[in-house]
C-alpha cells in the first residue's frame, strides 16, 4: 500500500488550509529541528556502545 501523490496533495491542502500559510514554514522548521535533534541523541547513544564493541576483553586468567 503506497501513497501516491494524489493523497500526499490532498494532505497538503489539509494541511494549508488548517494552519494556514504563514505557519507551515514554522512548523517545519520545528519538525526539522525535532528531527535533528533526534538523530544526534541516538548518534550519542551509539558511539559508546560501538567503543565497547570494539575494545577486545582481556585475556585474564582466573587463579585458585
Amino acid at each position: 500500500m503506497n501513497i501516491g501523490w494524489q493523497e500526499i496533495l490532498l494532505i497538503l491542502l489539509i494541511a494549508l488550509l488548517l494552519f494556514g500559510a504563514k505557519k507551515i514554514p514554522d512548523l517545519a522548521k520545528g519538525l526539522g529541528k525535532g528531527i535533528r535533534e533526534f538523530r544526534k541523541g541516538l548518534s550519542e547513544i551509539e558511539n559508546p556502545i560501538e567503543e565497547k564493541k570494539d575494545k577486545k576483553p582481556d585475556d585474564k586468567t582466573e587463579e585458585k
